[in-house]
């Protein structure tokens, strides 16, 4: 019997030693890879990565007597006061009742407006979940189970059982957008720069900033003097020069596509409508005003299906863990709070789905200064197509000898980023057909034919 101390010691092996589930079913996709799938709405899904992995049970805290006990005497000086949580409306099915940290009042708004709701317990996962196999040792767990890198891919890629590069939201673009060519834009836009998440086989992101200049350039190929126009006609003529190299002539024609496209973007979006929501200074706040920017240039874009990636640093926090939320978690409800008065301006609300993702949870138990590398996690979904005011999947019952604990308050997930994902894709548009290659662990925990969408949180 392998005790729950040796489980952790183990768990990067015994998921390596799983079966290579990801790599034959990512095998799968080019053979099926099809024309581009015309669409006549118009939707859109924005990740909100929180590097380095949320303390999220003091984002979600029980308020039952009995249930806030057990999380106060776990957490002991992690715990937030109870009366300072605040809380949301109605109760979950098994009776229980649950309040926000204190700083997310701009969330408990969305939530209780029924624009916004709350994901529980959300983990990596290889198969069902069988709490005595985990407490038994005999488990197939994730690769690199508590490894920042490992699991902050695994929450971009959903295939927990190899590392591979390429993203679902990569992979979906895969399927139904065309290679980027000179001038075109891709339905992925990052701002954060290269991903995981939107890259595909085929398919990569396009990498704007929230800052005055919107899209990377050459410096100075744009500048409105003589000099400027003496550069910007000596890097043309040098790109119209057909090269024999195969190399010279590839990076030729990336860095001729990298300016058209550039060009087309930064036309797009001075179509975009100027936005009268206001948006706070801060990093989060500027790159939600950009994508909402973004998703007002659509039309001029030509895109019926985008994705945006946000990334938000900061959350590994093994020291402060209070004193950092109180300033972090603010900042998220109130960025999101402020994109949503922007979609809504812009009439796009119920075609926008906002989605939040970590390394991981953390420890539930304090290691004397804050909380350690955890499992599963807390998250949050917003949108006008988000059947709000709910919290979705299972919230552990929090006790000192719960099954669920496999070491130092570590909580294993009771939801599947698998079944999170799912929900999120098949509202995309993702067909049955296509679960295989865009989610492609899925299948272990859902049927995307009977069950595309089986946690209930989008209409």
């Amino acid at each position: 019997m392998t005790s729950r101390r040796k489980f952790l010691t183990h768990s990067c092996q015994l998921g390596l030693a799983s079966a290579t589930l990801g790599t034959s079913m990512l095998s799968l996709g080019m053979a099926q890879r099809a024309a581009a799938m015309p669409f006549a709405d118009y939707r859109a899904l924005v990740c909100i990565l929180l590097a380095g992995g949320n303390d999220s049970f003091n984002m979600l805290v029980p308020t039952d007597a009995d249930q806030y006990g057990e999380y106060a005497s776990i957490r002991s000086d992690l715990a937030l006061p109870s009366e300072q949580l605040l809380p949301l409306s109605g109760s979950t099915a098994n009776g229980r009742n649950y309040g926000l940290h204190p700083g997310m009042a701009a969330l408990q708004s969305l939530y209780d407006s029924g624009e916004a709701a709350l994901v529980a317990n959300v983990g990596t996962l290889l198969e069902p979940f069988d709490a005595a196999a985990v407490e038994a040792g005999t488990a197939s767990l994730p690769v690199g189970l508590f490894s920042h890198a490992d699991q902050i891919a695994q929450w971009q890629t959903a295939v927990p059982d190899a590392r591979v590069a390429q993203g679902w939201a990569g992979r979906f673009a895969d399927l139904i957008d065309s290679p980027v060519s000179t001038g075109q834009v891709s339905m992925n836009i990052s701002l954060a720069g290269s991903n995981v998440f939107q890259s595909g086989n085929s398919s990569n992101a396009y990498s704007v900033e929230s800052g005055a200049e919107a899209a990377p350039g050459i410096a100075g190929y744009d500048e409105d003097s003589e000099f400027g126009a003496i550069r910007r006609r000596m890097i043309d003529e040098l790109l119209a020069v057909e090269r024999s190299h195969v190399l010279k002539r590839e990076y030729r024609n990336r860095l001729r596509g990298a300016i058209d496209t550039r060009a087309t973007f930064i036309d797009a979006l001075a179509t975009a409508p100027v936005l009268a929501t206001e948006f706070d200074a801060d990093p989060f706040s500027l790159s939600m005003r950009r994508v909402a920017e973004v998703i007002g240039a659509r039309d001029a874009l030509a895109l019926n299906r985008q994705t945006f990636f946000v990334q938000v640093g900061g959350w590994d926090h093994h020291d402060d863990v209070l004193d950092n939320q109180a300033a972090m978690l603010p900042m998220i409800a109130q960025g999101l709070s402020s994109f949503r008065d922007a979609l809504v301006e812009l009439g796009v609300f119920d075609a926008v789905t906002t989605f939040t993702i970590s390394d991981f949870g953390r420890t539930l138990t304090s290691n004397g200064k804050g909380s350690d590398h955890g499992w599963g996690g807390h998250h949050i979904a917003m949108g006008g197509s988000v059947s709000g005011g709910q919290i979705v999947g299972t919230y552990p019952e929090l006790s000192a000898a719960s099954p669920l604990d496999v070491g130092r308050g570590i909580y294993a997930p009771t939801t599947p980023v698998d079944a999170y994902f799912a929900e999120l894709a098949s509202w995309f548009g993702v067909a049955p057909s296509d679960f295989d290659y865009v989610l492609p662990n899925a299948r272990r925990f859902i049927s995307p034919e009977s069950q595309p969408r089986p946690l209930g949180f989008l209409i």
